[in-house]
């Protein structure tokens, strides 16, 4: 059983999505949510203790308060998304690298657009840092399909220029 909790934020609504022991998804927009979990409980009487300590973090991450996040991640993917995403997670609040630094770093060199296609699928913007990685000429490109905005602002809270 999925619970969800709808988040106002800087960058737009956040849609968390949560089992009872971990954070399953985050996503920028409803349709997204009743698309991908056709099944989603809303639920008065359901524990949303999960999605409430989420949204704690998230909010302490917009106001400057949080660098790392300490949620429990329920992460399903092939084993090169796997490295692609735990690669993410090393990168530091206030950084970026590009694609072709993460491909070196998981001795993948010649799969850039692979990382890339990685990072299109991480259900977990954010907690896992997606938004920290632009191109090789510094160019913000693709982020949760035609979301540059968000990156940007993203980057900008954590005072990337």
């Amino acid at each position: 059983m999925y619970t969800f909790k709808k988040m106002n934020s800087p960058i737009g609504p956040l849609f968390i999505v949560c089992d009872d022991k971990s954070l399953v998804s985050i996503l920028f927009d409803e349709k997204e949510l009743f698309d991908k979990y056709h099944s989603v409980t809303i639920d008065e009487d359901s524990d949303y203790a999960m999605c409430a300590m989420v949204e704690e973090q998230l909010t302490e991450y917009f106001n400057g308060e949080r660098m790392e996040f300490s949620i429990p991640m329920n992460m399903h993917g092939t084993p090169f998304q796997m490295e692609v995403w735990n690669a993410l997670c090393d990168i530091p609040y206030g950084t970026v690298k590009s694609y072709q630094e993460i491909a070196v770093e998981i001795n993948r060199p010649l799969a850039v657009r692979a990382v890339g296609q990685a990072n299109r699928r991480n259900s977990l913007p954010i907690i896992i840092p997606c938004h920290r990685v632009i191109g090789k000429n510094q160019a913000l490109v693709g982020y949760a399909g035609d979301k540059i905005g968000m990156k940007e602002q993203l980057l900008k809270l954590e005072g990337v220029r």
